[in-house]
């Protein structure tokens, strides 16, 4: 986006700034200014001259000599080989001591070319009469300037012999190049610039005023206006010019529109021009007799549909591009490019205004499938305001009653089918300075927002967002407002509150950094793998087909079928990467994945679906099932659940083998499973070993940590004793529940409790094993006594003997 200083300024009356501190404030407001170019720039001493009086050169055929009125007291003799130069002409002077910026043939040197008085050819040359190329500009940028030679100023340009050329040309003003981002829409426009430098400069922003037009006529009674496909068309208005007169474009319109790279034309193609660069809103022109029953009608392209565009190409539409049509055929593609059937030439003699406002993405990817991408569609693809089209086609009628182009036919025609609904931010300013970090008042704040056109109700105790600001959505986006014009350099450097500041981690983190460490103590390695992958997954796993894991999030642009949805579990990985290292001929594996998975609340997904990380480790070779269980529970010990562990064989889950699984229960809660993989999922993945995984979800495990408030316990102060207990039972007697009865008859005198033998032989009945246990006893305030330790004991005998288990004699 460039934009014409000088322009700017006509709207905000008293800015100053030197072009550095424009560059520098704006950039700082939030309104990047990637450069800029004064348009004067290397251009020194250069005045208005006229010819008096021409003569061949003595030594040259191809020379003249002219003397040239500069408006001092004696004409300046000035040796020329322009041909075109002539008596009578006003034209552009270089004095002697002066300097242009370039040569004829358009090379500019960074420092310009200097200009000295000397001689050519013999005869003596006070200066130089200079063509647009020499002032560094193209022939375009001044199209009445002829192909080769020096400028001539126009008939009725209004300049004398002495005044300043630069003034008369426009050329003491300066272009500034922005980057806009695509959500604000609004700068796309030179009022939008406008209203951001007078808030940045804390000036008045005083837009055009635009007077009411027509004649008594009604709009209506010209054209009439059908929108079919309404969701792609929000708003269409459409206004009538009659009596159309054509000419050039005034002195000031040419120099902001050449300003704005955008070539003067003629005062109608100019005003659409102009009103594009100044409101942000595209326009178009039809020619009002080629336009079939005088009607438009608005609606998608047809499948296969040819239409030539205005730069002679034929176009093949499809039934996703928006077209303006008559009553007859198609006249425009909507928003990119009009017809080349109705196009204006030096015959028309009445014209339709178009000013409308389109779906943004169609016309991005209607500008995309054609190939054509234009001024207009560059602009209707960032999203407009409809509520500018009226304003803008009012100011476009406005220029053409002021320039006398043609006689405004009153009314307009408008069609209006889906108004944006105005919003409501809440003002809260303590919440702005606690998110900023400063101490800003609420007046101050205040009065950042009447240059914005941001209302403050403050009986609603809320800030009213104009329509154009499409930005400004939340608490957020109304503090940055208040940044902005406040100074980001004005806002001292403060810690962010909460847990993440400097140097620390959260819970959360601190946890999953745990996990980490300990899996890495017991020799695990970490894996990373992808959270999407195929379906094919579910069928390994052997879930069954109304099994909940199997309704994940499916992804709508997937990179192929092995990574189209969101994984619900994390064994696809684990167990994938397991086996390459098979392959691979890697013995004794083991590794570990802090893996987020991803499980759909309801489907088709209304919302986001419940993401939650979860430890999975998994390992062959010299490892088993109990060993993943051992180092589950370092971790949960060292995460701080001092409370038992219940293992639970609930057969549940199809991809463990149904006699060596488990779900790992923490008070009642379920936390996670292991087990040894089923030889058929193994075998299905390429694992040649027996493999044993184990998961834990870390967000149900979360609440009952503690890594934080820890007492340290000093040495025992009072002895210990032990007592070992060998027990038979049966071989279907989980050691869990065993364990579960000891620390529930022992009480707080039972200190530990440890597993040291299993045995199973011919010294047994068939169908028992013998399992021993060593327990401590032991009391914190006192040594135990004898009938403490028999009372403790004959609980424990007694819980025994209820769950069947006899002492091994």
């Amino acid at each position: 986006m460039n934009t014409s200083y000088n322009w700017i300024k006509s709207y905000v009356p008293g800015l100053a700034a030197g072009n550095q501190e424009y560059f520098d404030k704006m950039t700082l407001s939030g309104t990047k200014v990637e450069g800029f170019a004064a348009l004067d720039k290397n251009l020194e001493k250069i005045v208005v001259g006229r010819i008096e009086k021409l003569e061949p050169h003595p030594n040259a055929n191809k020379l003249v000599v002219c003397q040239v009125n500069v408006g001092g007291p004696e004409p300046l003799q000035i040796v020329t080989g322009a041909p075109n130069a002539a008596e009578g002409q006003t034209v552009i002077v270089v004095l002697d001591g002066g300097k242009v910026a370039g040569d004829h043939d358009g090379h500019l040197p960074e420092e310009g070319v200097p200009i000295k008085a000397g001689a050519l050819r013999g005869v003596p040359s006070a200066g130089m009469m200079c063509s647009v190329e020499e002032l560094g500009f193209e022939h375009s940028y001044f199209p009445e300037a002829p192909e080769n030679g020096i400028y001539v100023f126009p008939e009725g340009s209004n300049v004398k012999p002495g005044d300043d050329a630069l003034a008369a040309l426009g050329l003491h003003d300066t272009v500034f190049e922005y980057e806009i981002t695509s959500n604000r829409v609004d700068c796309y426009s030179v009022l939008g610039i406008a209203r951001e430098a007078a808030a940045t400069f804390r000036l008045p922003f005083v837009p055009p005023v635009v007077p009411q037009t027509g004649n008594a006529e009604k709009a209506s009674d010209y054209v009439s206006v059908e929108v079919k496909d309404t969701d792609l068309c929000p708003r269409y208005t459409a206004r009538v010019v009659k009596n159309i007169k054509f000419g050039p474009s005034p002195k000031w319109m040419q120099e902001r529109l050449r300003a704005s790279g955008i070539r003067p034309i003629n005062n109608l193609v100019d005003i659409t021009n102009y009103v594009m660069e100044e409101y942000g809103q595209p326009m178009h022109a039809f020619d009002y007799d080629l336009i079939a029953g005088h009607k438009i009608v608005v609606r998608r392209a047809e499948n296969g549909e040819k239409f030539v565009t205005l730069d002679g190409q034929e176009r093949t539409l499809d039934d996703r591009m928006l077209m303006i049509c008559d009553g007859e055929k198609a006249i425009g593609i909507a928003g990119i490019m009009g017809g080349e059937n109705s196009k204006i030439t030096d015959d028309v003699k009445t014209m339709v205004f178009e000013s409308a406002c389109f779906d943004g993405t169609n016309i991005r990817l209607s500008a995309k499938r054609l190939g054509l991408r234009t001024e207009a569609s560059g602009k209707f693809e960032k999203g407009l305001d409809p509520e500018n089209a009226l304003a803008a086609i009012d100011r476009a009628c406005a220029l053409v009653e002021e320039l006398g182009c043609g006689e405004v036919v009153g009314g307009c025609v408008d069609v209006y089918t889906k108004k944006p609904v105005p919003r409501e931010i809440p003002f809260r300013p303590d919440w702005i300075n606690r998110f900023l970090g400063t101490d800003i008042s609420e007046e101050t704040m205040l009065s950042y927002f009447p240059p914005l056109a941001l209302e403050y109700d403050a009986a609603r105790g809320a800030v009213k967002i104009p329509t154009f600001r499409q930005d400004l959505e939340g608490e957020a986006d109304l503090a940055e407002e208040v940044a902005r014009f406040y100074g980001y350099d004005n806002i001292p450097t403060t810690l962010p509150t909460g847990e993440a500041t400097a140097g620390k981690l959260s819970y959360k983190q601190r946890v999953e950094a745990l996990a980490s460490d300990v899996m890495e103590y017991c020799g695990f390695s970490q894996s990373m793998n992808f959270s999407f992958e195929s379906p094919k997954v579910w069928d390994k796993l052997r879930l069954p087909s109304d099994s909940k894991l199997r309704q994940a999030v499916t992804i709508l642009n997937p990179l192929g079928e092995d990574y189209s949805i969101m994984r619900t579990l994390p064994l696809g990985g684990m167990l994938g990467s397991l086996a390459t290292n098979f392959s691979r001929r890697n013995k004794n594996v083991k590794l570990y994945e802090l893996a987020n998975i991803y499980l759909p609340k309801a489907l088709p997904l209304s919302e986001l679906p419940d993401e939650r990380r979860q430890l999975c480790f998994g390992a062959y070779g010299e490892t088993d099932f109990f060993a993943l269980k051992a180092a589950a529970e370092e971790f949960l010990r060292k995460a701080g659940l001092k409370d038992p562990l219940e293992y639970e064989n609930t057969g549940e889950y199809p991809f463990l083998h149904p006699g060596r699984q488990a779900v790992i229960r923490y008070q009642e809660t379920g936390i996670g499973y292991l087990g040894e993989v089923h030889p058929v999922t193994a075998e299905a993945f390429g694992i040649g070993e027996r493999t044993a995984v184990a998961v834990l979800d870390l967000p149900a495990i979360l609440p009952f940590t503690n890594l934080d408030n820890r007492h340290y316990e000093g040495l025992a102060r009072f002895p210990a004793v032990s007592r070992d207990l060998a027990l038979v039972m049966d071989k279907s007697m989980p050691v869990g529940s065993v364990e579960k009865m000891l620390r529930q008859r022992g009480g707080r005198l039972l200190e530990s409790v440890q597993l040291f033998d299993v045995y199973e032989g011919a010294q047994l009945d068939e169908g028992k094993k013998s399992v021993a246990y060593s327990i401590v006893l032991r009391a914190k305030d006192r040594t135990l006594e004898e009938k403490d330790i028999t009372g403790v004991m004959n609980k424990i005998l007694n819980g025994l003997k209820q769950m069947g288990i006899e002492l091994r004699s």
